[in-house]
């Protein structure tokens, strides 16, 4: 009877035990889960663009094609896609510059212009404002992850 018994205990506690063991590594892979989350984006770089912003490739000196807020961009040849890219958002986010640059957090920028440096400097030279919302240091070249 008490052979019974014990037995009976060391059974519930092997099954406790793989629970424990079971619930213990799906935290840990959740954990982990948000610790590196997956890259949806392409990475590339980004610097600011002083004034004047105007003629630009896409449309010229219309003010109207600078969105609300003043967060746009010029856009380098391998966004540039022959114009097709004039008016295209971006969410982007910096990741990695010199002196901690990044402020952390993402906007969105929208593509206003060509870039105007031959070759540029830069994947998308943003506007002062936007530049501004994304790094602490205004003449770093900053990396970022951008998604259309």
């Amino acid at each position: 009877m008490l052979r019974n018994r014990i037995e009976v205990v060391q059974a519930r506690l092997t099954k406790m035990r793989s629970y424990t063991t079971g619930l213990t590594l799906s935290l840990f892979l959740l954990f982990l889960c948000f610790q590196f989350p997956a890259t949806l984006g392409d990475v590339g770089t980004a610097k600011s663009y002083d004034p004047p912003y105007l003629p630009t490739k896409c449309n010229g000196y219309d003010q109207d094609q600078f969105p609300e807020g003043g967060y746009f961009a010029a856009a380098s040849d391998g966004l540039w896609d022959n114009g097709a890219a004039c008016g295209r958002k971006y969410r982007m986010r910096c990741i990695s510059g010199p002196r901690r640059a990044c402020n952390g957090g993402s906007i969105v920028v929208q593509v206003v212009d060509f870039c105007r440096d031959s070759p540029c400097s830069a994947t998308l030279m943003l506007s002062n404002k936007a530049f501004d919302a994304v790094s602490r240091i205004p003449t770093a070249k900053i990396n970022v992850e951008y998604i259309q």
